[in-house]
């Protein structure tokens, strides 16, 4: 991400060397044909520059009057130029938008286990949209300003910047992030960001929109863990409604419902977890109190235990597929011991 130093340099250095070049000139100059010292010369071009009215500093001869006269024409316009540029700097916002970068990229620099969102369009919205109702910290990369500056305005950490590139994706604080999502509208575009993020980061989860049906096993060998087709799930989403309106009804209820926000959420049970060698009741919400664990992972990540019984004994490296609110889900990884 660029920070806007390097564009206040490229804008600010000319002007800044063109002020000393013509204060360097006054003084030079008048030195060599008055034989003044070097305070006195600086002094008359500092008060012959600004037209403060005061006199001269000595009697100036003939020789320095042309010179004072050259100078005058030539440091005014200097000046003006400077003082128009630095105007136009702060007038149109430019320095506002530098600093804003600058608290942001500070922002992003303290993130860690946030989650990448690449590309800002339909489908990278949904995804932001969803990870803010479920408390996640994001950051978004698009290459598109007129895209990037809503979220901006909104307080979402969002810049602009080409997310194949490993230098934005390191700006976006990719070496402390926990997943990535490649939302680019190309599949090609997804497969360089696969690349790149799997080389800067090789224990982050990278989830990839492919759009063309064959090109999961491209994006999987270039580093994405989960392929995702938007029309395919479209499609089956399409016929759910047409023969199960219900069971879909009760999913959208529970994803848009207004106040409490309903999700899935998976709580690992880690070694020296609270719960290792206990059964699932002592977690497991029954009267609608606390989440509600729906399945369990064995921790070969190979069995899924659906509905499974208060009974069951919970062992480290299981997984709880549970449904709530972000606090019941909280509450029970708080139990579990999980981060």
């Amino acid at each position: 991400m660029n920070d806007g130093l390097g564009e206040i340099r490229r804008r600010l250095t000319p002007v800044a060397l063109s002020v000393a070049a013509v204060f360097t000139i006054g003084g030079v100059g008048y030195r060599a044909i008055e034989g003044w010292s070097f305070l006195d010369a600086l002094w008359m071009t500092v008060i012959t520059l600004a037209t403060v009215g005061y006199g001269e500093v000595h009697h100036l001869t003939t020789p320095g009057r042309v010179f004072t006269i050259g100078l005058i024409l030539v440091g005014i316009g200097v000046l003006t130029y400077a003082f128009s540029t630095l105007t136009a700097f702060i007038v149109e916002g430019d320095l506002n938008d530098v600093l804003r970068r600058r608290r942001m990229q500070a922002k992003i620099a303290k993130l860690k286990g946030h989650y990448i969102v690449c590309g800002a369009g339909h489908t990278g919205r949904i995804i932001l949209e969803e990870l803010e109702k479920t408390g996640r910290q994001v950051v978004v990369l698009d290459q598109d300003p007129a895209r990037v500056e809503p979220l901006r305005e909104r307080g979402v950490l969002a810049f602009v910047g080409d997310a194949t590139q490993d230098e934005t994706l390191i700006a976006a604080g990719i070496a402390r992030a926990s997943g990535l999502f490649g939302a680019l509208p190309s599949d090609q575009g997804n497969v360089f960001i696969a690349i790149s993020a799997r080389g800067l980061n090789p224990g982050l989860r990278i989830v990839s929109r492919q759009t063309e049906r064959g090109v999961e096993d491209k994006l999987k060998r270039s580093g994405a863990d989960v392929a995702v087709d938007p029309g395919f799930i479209g499609g089956l989403r399409m016929a759910s409604e047409m023969i199960r309106p219900a069971a879909v009804g009760f999913l959208d209820s529970m994803i848009r419902a207004e106040g409490k926000v309903l999700r899935i959420e998976e709580i690992a049970v880690p070694e020296g977890s609270p719960l290792d060698g206990k059964p699932l009741g002592a977690a497991k919400g029954a009267e609608g109190g606390a989440a509600l664990v729906l399945a369990v992972r064995d921790g070969a990540g190979k069995e899924y235990v659906m509905n499974p019984p208060p009974s069951r004994v919970l062992r480290s490296g299981d997984t709880l597929i549970a449904m709530g609110s972000k606090e019941e889900i909280q509450e029970l990884r708080s139990h579990a011991g999980a981060a």
